[in-house]
């Protein structure tokens, strides 16, 4: 099992205001209503209870109480090996990739370009490798393959390239069920899938408060076959959600529990993720921006609802609108996915490589987020306080003027009470400067050549990948 710690140490909503926040989600779903444009889902809204009015659903609280105490409050996302097992519940916290970028910054000229296929690969390989990155969202977009074949290419090289576990959006029916085909073939069967499925996929509902056809009826086929879904909503604040905080966090609510409503109806227990990926309309410019404090403050305010429902969450945290990886690519970052991290976020996507309002992919800013996401963790850790660690006997021994550097209680506590950083430098000026004054940029640029160079995960066996290949001959690309 993939190690997680515990958050909930932040907590931005109060229990008078959790309740607010879900009386007002009834009021949203029972009067408002969802506009649902995919029939099918109408059709099983309507069969379950629902008001259906043309395209909108109603859904009334014993709907949305009943589905709640359907859905799993624990769900495990499988890695190929069982060491990178997610156990999602409470508030047990990992983070990991996320996104769909069509660009990333070039290794060798630093220059933005279309992502490809390889890209795919070789993020899954560095997300394999590096030790605070839980698991893989698939986060760039092959634009070297037709669009129709880009579901089968994104999910083979994912799966192929890394233990840990493998989530993404999909964008045909043809190419989801192609993923599963694929995923059940590397498995072994059908049903070991089911049994531990190292695979889960994303459908997405559409602020204000609609469910799109292609997305819902993604949902549907995903909840019928019983593997894990992610049911995140994506309001804007002060464009497609309203502009105060806690506005966004109901429009959220509701939209997130209303997909979580209907898988339920398709296949009562089926695993979810309720869902955000909400952020903030910067007003002084009006577009979407991604590192902004506001968007982390809100999914910490649903981290906290997920909570009161004892579902899990697939939250949004990481990011920056940073172009390169400087300054102020590190603390948006940090702020941000320390924030949601806190307040006990179970499944924290985005948080690794993004720049520029989430449209391009840095390898160097993986290496970055994955030491911010270690410094993280050590302060969820906490202070262990006890008669050892007070160390008081060791202090009168040891008396004034002495030193514990030698001392055999820093021998035993150093590794575990210290986070022990690979790419912040902690030379003196001197030593730096005879090593060529490399900035921080330079350090995580040789570490990614360092990891691609050597790290070869091989989850597949080559003859496994020769007969997937066969299968679905669209898949592009050169193995490692």
């Amino acid at each position: 099992m993939f190690p997680a710690l515990k958050g909930g140490q932040l907590s931005l909503l109060n229990q008078k205001q959790i309740a607010q926040v879900h009386e007002a989600t009834i009021e949203i779903l029972e009067e408002v209503g969802i506009k649902v444009k995919s029939e099918k889902a109408r059709e099983i809204f309507a069969q379950g209870g629902a008001a259906v009015e043309g395209e909108i659903v109603k859904i009334s609280a014993s709907m949305l109480e009943a589905a709640i105490k359907s859905a799993p409050s624990k769900v495990i996302l499988y890695g190929q090996e069982e060491k990178n097992d997610l156990h999602l519940e409470k508030n047990r916290t990992h983070l990991g990739t996320g996104g769909t970028v069509l660009y990333a910054l070039d290794l060798d000229k630093g220059k933005k370009r279309k992502t490809n296929t390889h890209d795919v690969r070789d993020i899954a390989r560095m997300v394999d490798y590096l030790d605070n990155v839980s698991f893989y969202v698939i986060n760039t977009y092959p634009t070297d393959v037709p669009d129709e074949a880009a579901d089968v290419n994104r999910f083979y090289w994912a799966l192929t390239n890394t233990t840990k576990h493998v989530m993404g959006g999909m964008y045909t029916m043809e190419g989801l069920k192609n993923a599963i085909k694929i995923a059940e073939t590397i498995a072994g069967s059908s049903q070991k899938l089911r049994e531990r499925p190292f695979v889960s996929f994303i459908t997405l509902m559409v602020s204000p408060l609609v469910m799109d056809g292609l997305y819902t009826d993604f949902l549907i086929e995903v909840a019928g076959k019983g593997l894990p879904l992610a049911i995140p909503s994506e309001p804007l604040n002060g464009a497609t959600s309203p502009v105060t905080l806690a506005g966004t966090i109901a429009i959220n609510n509701a939209e997130s529990l209303a997909g979580i409503v209907l898988a339920q109806l398709v296949n009562p227990g089926t695993p979810v993720l309720f869902g955000s990926t909400s952020s903030i309309m910067d007003m002084s410019q009006g577009f979407y921006v991604a590192g902004c404090i506001e968007s982390a403050m809100v999914n910490a305010g649903l981290a906290q609802m997920a909570q009161y429902y004892e579902l899990p969450m697939y939250g949004t945290a990481g990011m920056s609108d940073s172009k390169t990886n400087d300054s102020q690519a590190g603390y948006e970052s940090a702020l941000t996915a320390m924030t949601v991290a806190l307040a006990g976020c179970n499944y924290i996507h985005d948080a690794v490589g993004l720049l520029e309002m989430c449209q391009v992919f840095s390898y160097e800013k993986m290496v970055t987020d994955n030491e911010i996401i270690g410094n993280i963790f050590r302060v969820m850790q906490g202070i262990e306080v006890n008669e050892d660690t007070l160390a008081v006997a060791r202090i009168k021994e040891v008396g004034p003027a002495g030193h514990f550097l030698a001392d055999p209680h820093t021998v035993k506590y150093v590794r575990k009470e210290f986070f022990f950083p690979r790419v912040s430098d902690r030379r003196t000026r001197i030593a730096w400067e005879e090593a060529g004054c490399p900035e921080t940029k330079d350090r995580a640029h040789g570490m990614v050549r360092d990891i691609l160079a050597v790290h070869k995960p091989a989850p597949v066996s080559p003859g496994l990948k020769v007969r997937i290949r066969e299968e679905f001959p669209e898949i592009k690309g050169e193995e490692v």
